[in-house]
């Protein structure tokens, strides 16, 4: 079932690998050609991996809701790659897409060295991303964004194909034999999560209905999808595009005394136990933590060495992988440490 996908995230995954393998060999160029103490301060710098370039400064600005758990497995990748590259990280979020805009406009107003943003809602994003542009600021994109991101300037896109991700997920319920499935999209117009469902419904051979619900009030998306299950008891599967929404939607699910299934996109450590219990069947890991490591890494290879990841042209592609409970204990280290 997943061998194209696998296929071609792996030569994705040879363009996420080179990043890390250029970071490492560029800390070690950098301690060449130099004697004396600095040279062997250097010299350890390279061997622990930590640059010893000119500190940087990298804004980060993100679509990221109020305690949303998937937005802290981000930020922890982007701090990992701050502390290795010598990088003030500058990190801030809004989920409201003019919000976000005046969010760039404030990193470009403190003169960055580059900033990273998520384009959930890409009209909201081109004036001010346009203006970073023309002050010479280098911007790249991930999360969210992959069909705009060429067009938004961007010089790089790390992040989940989101299209092939729900084609995936569809053709996995079609394995396990579901026949009605509701696709939960917790923010409408967020592109990526518009992007999922409508891969699910592509590939899925039964009946696929998006349920729209309001992912900052949590009691309202529980009773929301319980009322959708107690209308319709033909629903088998429930489609979430978020670990919180699945957790809500296990709970939806035995309230309504509806044998549904939850299946989902993204992980984090609260849904271990519920993908090793079985109540979710499998969920779909786009590794956040690797986009935010490889989006503030990206921009110190730019500033430092000139690199553009995936050569300018392509996207680095971070998933889909999928997680069940054949896989789980493999990854459960590192989902309870807030790693994945």
């Amino acid at each position: 079932m997943n061998r194209t996908i696998r296929s071609r995230g792996s030569r994705r995954t040879v363009a996420a690998a080179a990043v890390g393998m250029a970071a490492v060999l560029l800390a070690a160029g950098c301690s060449s050609g130099s004697g004396g103490k600095k040279a062997q301060e250097d010299q350890n710098a390279a061997t622990t991996g930590k640059a010893t370039t000119a500190r940087m400064k990298i804004a980060m600005v993100t679509h990221a809701p109020p305690g949303d758990t998937f937005w802290d497995i981000v930020r922890k990748g982007a701090q990992a790659a701050a502390a290795k590259d010598n990088v003030e990280l500058v990190y801030s979020s809004d989920e409201k897409a003019a919000d976000q805009a005046n969010l760039i406009q404030n990193a470009i107003d403190q003169k960055v060295d580059g900033i990273a943003v998520t384009a959930a809602k890409p009209e909201a994003m081109k004036t001010v991303l346009a203006k970073a542009e023309r002050a010479g600021i280098p911007v790249v994109g991930f999360n969210a964004g992959l069909d705009d991101w060429k067009d938004l300037g961007l010089q790089s896109y790390y992040g989940q194909d989101e299209k092939v991700a729900g084609e995936a997920f569809g053709n996995r319920l079609n394995e396990v034999g579901a026949k009605h499935t509701i696709c939960v999209i917790q923010d409408q117009g967020h592109v990526a999560l518009e992007a999922r469902c409508a891969g699910v419904k592509k590939t899925f051979k039964g009946k696929a209905e998006i349920l729209y619900v309001n992912g900052k009030d949590m009691p309202s998306v529980k009773s929301t999808i319980e009322a959708k299950l107690q209308q319709d008891t033909s629903i088998d599967y429930v489609a979430t595009l978020g670990a919180p929404i699945a957790l809500t939607a296990v709970q939806s699910a035995k309230d309504a005394g509806s044998k549904a299934k939850v299946a989902t996109f993204d992980l984090n450590k609260e849904l271990v136990d519920a993908l090793k219990d079985g109540d979710v069947k499998f969920a779909v890991d786009q590794q956040p933590y690797l986009q935010g490591y490889l989006a503030v890494d990206g921009l110190w290879l730019y500033k430092n060495n000139g690199n553009f990841s995936g050569g300018g042209a392509e996207p680095v592609l971070t998933g889909p992988a999928f997680v069940d409970e054949s896989n789980i204990d493999k990854i459960a280290a590192f989902a309870e440490k807030g790693t994945r």
